[in-house]
C-alpha cells in the first residue's frame, strides 16, 4: 500500500464518516431514531440493504467458499435472496407497518404471544453478533494478508473501524445509517469492480471462466470444470444431491430477509408501501451481481492457483498480487466501507431489538423518550463489542462459510419458519412457541451430532449441514400444526398482527406518534411499469432462467 492508496482509503471512508455525524444532528425521538420518521425514499434504502447486504466477511468467504466447492452458494443471493425479500416486502412488512410495529419481533408478539416475542428477539441478537464476529476477522485477514499489517496494529485498526461506527450510529440512529451506507454502496461497487476485472484478466478474461477450469484440468479427483455448475456439487463427502443444497440456500435466504431486523428495519422507515417494495427488490436486484461477482473471483482463483491454502485468504492474496498501487486503494476502500456499512446496520438493528422487544417490554416499561435512546445507545456500543466474544469459534473452522451454516439451523431457520406459518396461515397463538421449540430441539441435536460428538444412529441424511435447513422447517411446522390440531385456528384478523397488546406505557405512546402510511407517493396511482407485483415476477422469471441456463 502506497500513500496514494491510504489517501483514497481515508479519504472516501473519512468522508463518509463526517457525513453521517452530520445527519446524526437532532435526532430525538423515537420515531427518528428507529425509523428516520418513515420518511426514506426506495432506492436510498435498496442502497442502504445492498450495503449491509454486502458485508466484508460476504467478499472474503464468497471467494473462498467459491475457490473450494464452486458457485453453488451464489443460490443464496440470487433466487434465495428474491425469495425472502418478496416475503417480506409483499406480506409480512405491510401488515407489520400498518400496525405500527418498530421491529418484526413486535409482530411475532401481535400474532404468537410475548415469549415468541422475546425468543425471536434473543435470536436474532445471537444470529447477528455471531455474523459480526464473522465480519471482525475477515477484516482482520485483509489488514494482516493484504496490507501486510501485524496483528497488533490490525486489530487497532478493526477497534477504530468500529468505534467510528459506532460513534455516528449511536446519535443518528436509522437516518444517518441509511444515508451513509448508500454512499458506501458506490465505494463497494467501484472496489468490487476493480478487483473482479484484474483476476478475470489474469485468468485470460472475463469471458474465459469454463476455459480456465479446463485448462486446469482435475485435483485431488475433483474435475475443475464442475466447479462453474451448481448442479455438479454433491455436499463436502459427494453424497447430497445438488437441490438439496440449493433449497438449502433459499431457506437461508428467504430467513436472512425476513428474521434478519439489519434488512426489515429499513423497510420500515419507507415513507410508503410502494417504496418498502421498491426498496427490497432495488436491493436484491443490485446485490445480485456483486455477488455472483465475487463468487467467480474464487473460481477464477481456483484457476489459477489450484493448491493456494486456506481458501479464505485468497482475496487478500490475489488484490496483492494483481492490483497496482491506487487500484489497492480503491479496493481496500470498498472493504472498509462494506465492514462499517454493515457495523452500524447492525448496532442499529440489534440495539433497537433489545430496546424494544427486551428491555421496555419486560424491565422498565414506562419511561421518557430520553431514557430509552440513551439505553439504546448504549446498547449499540454494546452490540458491536459482542461480535469479539465469536471469534475463537469462526477461528476454528477452516472456512468463514462453514462457521456461518454450524449455527444457521438451530434457531434462525425455526424463526423464520414460524414467520411464514404467522403471515400465510391461521396457526394457533401457541404454534409460534411450540415451533420453535421442536425447531430448535431438533436444530441442536443436528448441532451436536455434526460438530461435537457422531449419535451413531442419526444418519448424515439427518442431520447434514444442508438437509439440517429443510428438517429444521418441517420439525417447526410439525410443532405448529400440533399445536393448531390441539387448541384450533386462530381468528383471521389476528393474522394482520393488530391483536391489543396489552403492555402499554412507553411502547404504545411511541407506536401512537407515528403518522400516516401511505400506499404510494404519486399523484394519479402507480404507473404499470412501477408495479410491484410486475417487477418481482420479471425478476423470478429472469433470475430463474439465469440460474437454470448459465449456472446450473
Amino acid at each position: 500500500m502506497t500513500a496514494l492508496d491510504w489517501l483514497i482509503v481515508l479519504g472516501l471512508n473519512g468522508g463518509v464518516v463526517l457525513y453521517g455525524l452530520f445527519l446524526a444532528r437532532g435526532t430525538s425521538t423515537p420515531g427518528e431514531w428507529f425509523l428516520g420518521n418513515r420518511s426514506l425514499v426506495w432506492w436510498t434504502i435498496g442502497l442502504s440493504m445492498f450495503a449491509t447486504n454486502i458485508d466484508n466477511a460476504d467478499i472474503v468467504s464468497l471467494t473462498g467458499t467459491s475457490f473450494k466447492e464452486g458457485f453453488h452458494i451464489i443460490a443464496v443471493h440470487t433466487l434465495g435472496a428474491l425469495a425472502g425479500g418478496i416475503v417480506a416486502a409483499f406480506f409480512l412488512l405491510p401488515a407489520m407497518m400498518r400496525a405500527g410495529h418498530f421491529t418484526n419481533a413486535e409482530y411475532l408478539e401481535a400474532r404468537f404471544g410475548v415469549t415468541t416475542r422475546v425468543l425471536s428477539a434473543l435470536i436474532q441478537i445471537q444470529y447477528r453478533t455471531s455474523m459480526l464476529g464473522l465480519m471482525i476477522w475477515s477484516v482482520f485477514l485483509l489488514m494482516t494478508k493484504f496490507l501486510g499489517l501485524t496483528p497488533a496494529v490490525a486489530w487497532v485498526f478493526i477497534i477504530a473501524l468500529v468505534a467510528l461506527a459506532a460513534l455516528y450510529t449511536t446519535w443518528g440512529g436509522l437516518k444517518a445509517v441509511v444515508f451513509t451506507d448508500a454512499f458506501q454502496a458506490v465505494i463497494m461497487f467501484v472496489g468490487t469492480g476493480v478487483i473482479v476485472y484484474a483476476v478475470a484478466r489474469a485468468a485470460g478474461g472475463l469471458g474465459n471462466l469454463h476455459g480456465a477450469l479446463e485448462k486446469a484440468g482435475t485435483q485431488g479427483g475433483q474435475t475443475l470444470s464442475d466447479l462453474a455448475h451448481m448442479g455438479r456439487y454433491f455436499g463436502d463427502r459427494g453424497d447430497t444431491l445438488p437441490i438439496a443444497v440449493f433449497i438449502g440456500w433459499v431457506i437461508i435466504g428467504g430467513g436472512y430477509w425476513t428474521v434478519n431486523h439489519t434488512q426489515t428495519m429499513r423497510l420500515l422507515g419507507a415513507r410508503s408501501l410502494w417504496d418498502m417494495k421498491m426498496a427490497a427488490l432495488f436491493g436484491v436486484t443490485i446485490s445480485m451481481p456483486i455477488m455472483i461477482a465475487c463468487s467467480s473471483i474464487g473460481i477464477f482463483g481456483r484457476a489459477l492457483f489450484p493448491d493456494f491454502d486456506p481458501p479464505d485468504a485468497l482475496y487478500p492474496y490475489l488484490a496483492d498480487r494483481y492490483l497496482g498501487p491506487g487500484w489497492k486503494g480503491l479496493v481496500v476502500a470498498g472493504i472498509v466501507a462494506a465492514a462499517v456499512s454493515t457495523f452500524d446496520s447492525m448496532g442499529s438493528s440489534l440495539s433497537a431489538i433489545f430496546t424494544r422487544d427486551i428491555y421496555a417490554r419486560l424491565l422498565v416499561k414506562d419511561r421518557d423518550d430520553s431514557h430509552y435512546l440513551k439505553v439504546t445507545r448504549w446498547a449499540t456500543v454494546a452490540i458491536l463489542a459482542i461480535g469479539f466474544a465469536y471469534l475463537p469459534f469462526i477461528m476454528s473452522k477452516d472456512t468463514m462459510l462453514k462457521a456461518f451454516l454450524t449455527l444457521i439451523p438451530v434457531f434462525v431457520t425455526p424463526l423464520f419458519t414460524i414467520y411464514l406459518f404467522g403471515v400465510f396461515t391461521r396457526a394457533h397463538f401457541r404454534a409460534g412457541l411450540c415451533g420453535i421449540l421442536f425447531g430448535g430441539a431438533y436444530g441442536l441435536i443436528a448441532l451436536w451430532d455434526r460438530e461435537v460428538a457422531d449419535i451413531g444412529w442419526l444418519a448424515p441424511w439427518f442431520t447434514g449441514r444442508w438437509v439440517a435447513l429443510s428438517w429444521s422447517m418441517g420439525f417447526t411446522l410439525l410443532g405448529g400444526g400440533l399445536a393448531t390440531l390441539i387448541w384450533g385456528r386462530c381468528p383471521a384478523e389476528a393474522m394482520e398482527g393488530k391483536r391489543h397488546l396489552p403492555h402499554g406505557g412507553w411502547l404504545e405512546r411511541s407506536s401512537e406518534h407515528l403518522g400516516p402510511l401511505p400506499d404510494h407517493p404519486f399523484r394519479d396511482g402507480v404507473p404499470v411499469f412501477l408495479n410491484p407485483a410486475l417487477v418481482a415476477a420479471v425478476l423470478v422469471v429472469a433470475t430463474s432462467l439465469v440460474l437454470l441456463i448459465w449456472f446450473w
